[in-house]
């Protein structure tokens, strides 16, 4: 015969403590959280601004065309269709698409049958849309983007497509849309490379309604609803899975290349910030450990005084020292060369101060068995207290290269007027003045983000190093 266990019920004062410890787990819990959204929001935010073709709409939207999946699988299909690629799309010699539209007829309107037109060189601007009896369907001449895009020469769909047939009316049935009793009317057309050629890099389209037609849908969503909506327009619908949910991202590479040699400016600013950042790591990881041994353990005349100045030197912004600087730099004929902003960089006195510290925490004994063994002192730094310091060497190393991967002002003076040799800072400010005017904000928000990327990886890799590093410089025992 078993015997059971019965637990005594927990008394009121029991009870009254077990509510008071996951009332206040569950405070914590929530400023946290809240505190989260406070942080991350504006950034998830952003980021799906980067994803849309109006990132300044009003009021702002978190469901649009770009994060919807059947809009994922049409731009899949349709770049296949259009150069055999789904991924980044395209207008290419054999191709044949096929595009659907669906308009609401108002009672009081006929329904007008679709009037297929290519926009050839030769043609200045089609005059569409004012005849009731034609809904105008229409290959333009046209360019994506702004600012840089607009200065390179581009092979334009409208001169090497066409559409095949005069397209058909799949379906009309009495409907309602916006309220409004009418019929629901959908059309298919076809659109063919013809004959051989290079490949477009985008096939666009506009769609032109009489007034009272309204639109409805089409296979794959429009970039922008112009003329009241009376205009559907496409930047290109052939444009892949990544062309058209990453388009932005797309066009920082694409369409910001450098004039005279065509190579992508982003790819190159991108090179030149992690040589100056490489760099700058490996200077401050030599020179700062080297220096901050030395004032932590060595015995030097006036080693306090050195400090000192460390100190007072920390606390001199760079703008009051910019002139001197600038004046040795353009002396050494370094304006204008990345060398130059290695040179102006050197070595951050922060980091010596971290490296002191630490290497102060490291007890004396290990130097002195090291000396016992016959290791002289530099053999005892480089083998036996700079594996110790592998914390702050990680420190120093993710701070040094936030730092100067986010660096505009000292990049700002010593590589201004110099285009190829931009790091990703000076680069994004000429982005924002380029196609800021043009109000071309979401290729200026998709290169933001593509220069986050590093430092988020980096930040991944030496974080457990960063957090040991500033804990255990900063104190001293």
């Amino acid at each position: 015969m078993t015997t059971q266990t019965i637990k005594p019920k927990p008394t009121f004062d029991e009870r009254f403590l077990m509510r008071q410890r996951w009332a206040r787990v569950g405070w914590v819990y929530g400023v946290m959280l809240l505190l989260g959204v406070l942080f991350i929001g504006p950034f998830y935010v952003a980021f799906l601004g980067s994803l849309k073709d109006n990132p300044l709409e009003w009021p702002f939207r978190y469901s649009f065309a770009q994060v919807l999946p059947q809009n994922w699988a049409a731009a899949w299909r349709l770049g296949q269709e259009g150069a055999g690629n789904p991924w980044l799309g395209g207008f290419a010699p054999g191709a044949k698409v096929s595009f659907d539209l669906t308009f609401f007829v108002p009672p009081d309107r006929a329904v007008p049958t679709l009037r297929l037109q290519v926009q050839r060189e030769s043609q200045s601007n089609l005059e569409l849309g004012n005849d009731p009896r034609y809904l105008d369907v229409v290959i333009p001449r046209r360019k994506a983007g702004a600012g840089l895009g607009a200065v390179f020469s581009e092979v334009y769909a409208a001169d090497h497509g066409g559409f095949v047939g005069p397209g058909e009316m799949l379906s009309r049935a009495p409907g309602r849309f916006q309220g409004d009793q009418g019929l629901i009317v959908q059309y298919r057309f076809n659109i063919a490379y013809q004959g051989l050629g290079p490949t477009a890099p985008r096939l666009p389209l506009d769609v032109l309604a009489p007034a009272g037609v309204k639109f409805v849908g089409a296979t794959l969503d429009p970039n922008r609803m112009e003329r009241l909506g009376r205009v559907a327009s496409w930047d290109g619908i052939t444009p892949g899975w990544v062309g058209y949910v990453f388009r932005n991202y797309v066009r920082v590479f694409n369409e910001a290349r450098d004039p005279n040699s065509g190579s992508s400016f982003f790819l190159r600013w991108t090179a030149n910030n992690f040589f100056v950042c490489i760099m700058a790591v490996v200077i401050n990881l030599l020179l700062a450990s080297l220096a901050g041994y030395a004032l932590a353990r060595m015995y030097l005349p006036g080693k306090n005084l050195i400090f000192a100045a460390i100190i007072f030197l920390m606390a001199v912004p760079q703008q009051a020292t910019f002139i001197s600087n600038y004046l040795v730099l353009r002396d050494l004929h370094l304006l204008g060369n990345l060398w130059g902003m290695v040179v102006w960089i050197g070595v951050d006195m922060a980091k010596v101060f971290l490296m002191k510290q630490f290497f102060e925490n490291i007890p004396r004994e290990i130097e002195e068995a090291a000396l016992i063994d016959g290791a002289n002192p530099i053999t005892t730094f480089f083998r036996v207290i700079l594996p110790m310091a592998t914390p702050a060497l990680g420190a120093v190393t993710i701070l040094t290269f936030q730092g100067v991967w986010n660096e505009f002002f000292k990049a700002a003076v010593v590589l201004s007027g110099q285009q190829a040799n931009y790091t990703l800072p000076l680069g994004l400010s000429f982005f924002r003045s380029a196609y800021g005017v043009a109000g071309d904000w979401g290729l200026m928000l998709a290169s933001t983000f593509l220069s986050m990327v590093p430092i988020i990886i980096l930040f991944i890799i030496f974080q457990r190093y960063f957090v040991e590093g500033v804990s255990t410089s900063g104190v001293k025992g």
